[in-house]
């Protein structure tokens, strides 16, 4: 290999790691700006409370300091009501290690009482209306669908986010990467 192609080659490797570095950089960059608007969502989710079935308020600062999943969910969304009763074996296998769960009806008080009578959660929940919807956008629903699952580390912060049902293995993952 001849000296100018030796050159040639430094050149073009030196100009690709800038090019990934610069992209690392703007992709850090984007991301810093993200946690920016995710802080200020992750605020007003701590200062808001709801409404229990009960009719007693649910502020929502009683659950900080603890992981705490938190899932939107309706008694008009099949996918929803599927995954409640296996939400409910996680919150009973994990409140002992500090876990919390709440779930957040979108949906009419008489409705959500019916489902609970017949299928009652040892979890929390409360109601939010249609308000619910708009809350749940703030936190990373950009598609406004359910269910919406989102997870909170003990500092109050969104660690983790999923659209659709969850599965067993989506619960297992969590607890193995929060604690």
């Amino acid at each position: 290999m001849t000296q100018r192609a030796i050159g040639r080659r430094s050149w073009i490797a030196a100009a690709l790691a800038g090019a990934v570095a610069g992209g690392a950089a703007w992709n850090w960059r984007a991301s810093e700006t993200e946690t920016v608007a995710l802080t200020a969502s992750e605020m007003q989710f701590w200062q808001s409370q709801w409404q229990q079935i009960d009719g007693v308020l649910l502020p929502m600062q009683g659950f900080s300091g603890h992981p705490l999943l938190l899932n939107f969910w309706a008694t008009w969304c099949p996918p929803c009501v599927e995954e409640l009763p296996l939400l409910n074996v996680f919150y009973q296998e994990n409140k002992a290690k500090g876990w919390q769960v709440l779930g957040l009806a979108a949906d009419r008080q008489d409705a959500v009482q019916r489902y609970l009578a017949a299928a009652p959660l040892q979890f929390p929940v409360a109601l939010t209306g249609f308000e619910g919807i708009g809350l749940s956008k703030s936190l990373g629903n950009l598609s406004s669908g359910l269910p919406f699952t989102v997870v909170f580390n003990a500092a109050g912060r969104i660690v983790h986010r999923k659209i659709g049902k969850l599965a067993a293995q989506d619960l297992s993952a969590l607890l193995q990467t929060i604690r």
